[in-house]
């Protein structure tokens, strides 16, 4: 087919737009604007794969632009030769160039894989990292401190310049912890751990969520991480440890079922009594003894929405309410308490 001087260069002009638009409209995602030295490693590993790549698309365009200049049907031309045999040489070069781009990828990227694996140098004098158990439930998240003896639910706080082990598990379906701004998403599964270290080097609230989708309240899933100085971490905890109510486990039962909720802060966590990474039939145990039976969304009789779970922890008792009440996301954010 014949690509006019004009038409080709409208041609290679669009498809360049095009392809920058695509490119350029990432820029703005949280992932390449971190606030930790996880995310900061992560984010030059994709700057520098899309750099490497973008410079082989332009020598690709080159090219093709080349040789359907020089290749292009046209008087005179002499066609084709048949008998052609092949060239080793450009055999050689053709085979040569992937295993070279693929070397050149792989070198940094493996790099960057095992070094995230490793504890964050710390900013600050405090270089022990911080554990949080963070355990995914249909549709909430769970935040235990073991060393600090305290639980929150949908937040939790951190202290900034220090490194903090998230161990991850689930209650009952598969999750993926996911904080744009710190690092890399990692699954949460039942009946068993994963970890995941990550550091936030300003103060500030970043966004968390859950990455996979599990259902209708998989929206909602999400949780708020504030990065607040170790003197004021350590006076939250102090705070918490004294006037929080005590977790127990016919409180944590309720957070068993299905639903929305609010943020909740407790002294105690859940891990005196349970570890999901071991036992994974918990949360159906905790089913029966909360009287929830499970239901197919598709059934005819099927609740409408996911229910909001108004817990009443004085009380011990579990309430839940018709999702056209539900407060919308903007409306929740600004009953945020931390």
């Amino acid at each position: 087919m014949y690509i006019g001087g004009d038409r080709l260069n409208r041609f290679l002009y669009i498809s360049f737009a095009l392809f920058m638009m695509i490119i350029t409209s990432g820029c703005g995602m949280t992932v390449l604007d971190p606030e930790g030295t996880v995310g900061e490693q992560q984010r030059d590993l994709i700057i520098l794969s899309i750099t490497f790549m973008l410079i082989i698309v332009l020598v690709v365009l080159i090219l093709l632009t080349y040789f359907l200049v020089k290749y292009r049907e046209r008087d005179g031309h002499r066609g084709y030769d048949p008998n052609i045999d092949g060239s080793v040489k450009l055999e050689v070069i053709w085979t040569a160039i992937p295993i070279a781009i693929v070397t050149v990828l792989s070198i940094p990227t493996v790099y960057t894989i095992f070094n995230i694996e490793e504890v964050p140098e710390a900013s600050t004098e405090n270089e022990e990292p911080l554990v949080v158990h963070a355990t995914s439930s249909n549709w909430m998240w769970i935040f235990s401190y073991p060393e600090e003896d305290i639980e929150t639910i949908n937040y939790l706080n951190i202290p900034v310049d220090r490194p903090v082990l998230f161990k991850l598990t689930s209650a009952d379906s598969m999750a993926s912890f996911w904080v744009p701004q710190l690092g890399g998403q990692r699954y949460n599964m039942a009946g068993m751990e994963t970890e995941l270290y990550l550091q936030a080097g300003t103060e500030g609230t970043y966004y968390g969520r859950n990455a996979n989708y599990t259902g209708e309240g998989f929206a909602e899933m999400r949780f708020d991480v504030n990065a607040i100085e170790e003197s004021a971490f350590n006076e939250w905890v102090a705070d918490v440890q004294e006037d929080a109510p005590e977790l127990t486990q016919g409180i944590y039962d309720q957070f068993m079922v299905p639903g929305h909720v609010d943020e909740y802060t407790f002294s105690g966590t859940h891990l005196e009594w349970v570890d999901h990474a071991i036992d994974a039939e918990y949360a159906m145990e905790a089913w029966e003894r909360e009287g929830y039976e499970p239901m197919n969304p598709h059934a005819s009789d099927a609740p409408d929405g996911v229910p909001r779970l108004d817990i009443d922890v004085e009380a011990g008792s579990v309430e839940t309410e018709d999702t056209q009440n539900e407060e919308t996301p903007q409306e929740q954010d600004s009953h945020h308490h931390h």
